[in-house]
């Protein structure tokens, strides 16, 4: 039977099929493919076999149409750490306030989606901590250049139907740093959900991972919606240093008006894209997330 993986855990994958959900284990072959990936993770589709009454094997997983990922945490980062497959929009979360906005954050994340081809959509949270103008001016960079972006708050009910109306028909993950609010946001979007929701540490000003495990969550208006764990850092994956330009999608209107073919932007003559910075057609914070990219910096 083929199959979607909804939820996986310590090698035990919730797999939807036409009989119900079966617990399964991967088949033996599939562990001993050498991949600096994972292997099957929420939202690929899978084909598996029902081996008693709820439970089965992932004998195979298809190909997949887009990927989510980051590499890995920690000193290594040789592996690619793939937080789901599949995806149709990725709703980034940044919050407002407790903790800070912090745009480069969020420009990687919309780098990693350009790349991989999903839709990014942007959730400002906490908007009932900032005032209205405050919101405006954290999304009004986003919006200049086609996201959809929406300033959000679990406690009054701000753009909760906007980001509602996102969902139906589409397999979405929402994402972000820990502490931003997401599981507040899907339990706003569906109460039933009853997620757990963390504080911000006010000491160090992180949030508390109050997810632990990705899981796909059925909408009953059709879809999907992923709540992820936070994450702390959004590490790049094999994404080569010349494809870093394609993924600020304001830059693409410039990319062929440069005088060199390989320009990077930083110091070369008749360079488009610096111009188009000095005449305000890029923000400058863009610019200098693309910089700090391009020389592999945090």
């Amino acid at each position: 039977m083929r199959g979607l993986i909804l939820r996986a855990q310590s090698g035990f994958y919730w797999v939807e099929t036409e009989q119900g959900v079966l617990e399964c284990r991967l088949r033996g072959r599939l562990k001993k493919i050498d991949n600096k990936s994972d292997i099957a993770v929420i939202g690929d589709e899978v084909e598996v076999i029902q081996v008693s009454p709820g439970y089965g094997a992932v004998e195979q997983v298809y190909e997949r149409k887009t990927r989510l990922s980051r590499v890995e945490s920690g000193p290594r980062k040789v592996r690619e750490d793939l937080i789901a497959a599949n995806i149709d929009i990725a709703i980034i979360v940044v919050a407002l306030a407790e903790p800070e906005f912090h745009p480069r954050m969020l420009d990687r994340y919309l780098l990693i989606c350009e790349y991989n081809d999903i839709e990014a959509r942007i959730v400002a949270s906490k908007a009932d901590l900032v005032s209205a103008a405050q919101a405006d001016a954290a999304l009004a960079m986003y919006r200049d250049i086609g996201y959809h972006a929406c300033a959000v708050s679990a406690h009054t009910g701000q753009g909760i139907a906007e980001v509602q109306s996102w969902l139906p028909g589409h397999i979405s993950v929402v994402t972000g740093k820990s502490g931003v609010g997401k599981s507040s946001l899907l339990n706003a979007i569906n109460p039933d959900l009853a997620l757990a929701v963390g504080e911000v540490s006010g000491a160090v000003n992180k949030g508390r991972h109050t997810t632990t495990v990705a899981q796909l969550i059925p909408l009953s208006g059709g879809g999907y919606v992923a709540d992820t764990p936070g994450i702390r850092e959004i590490g790049l994956w094999q994404i080569p240093k010349n494809h870093l330009e394609y993924g600020f999608r304001e830059f693409r209107p410039f990319l062929d008006e440069c005088r060199f073919a390989d320009c990077s932007h930083e110091h070369e003559p008749e360079c488009a894209i610096r111009a188009a910075v000095e005449h305000g057609e890029i923000h400058p914070a863009r610019y200098q997330s693309y910089m700090r990219l391009y020389h592999g910096e945090e």
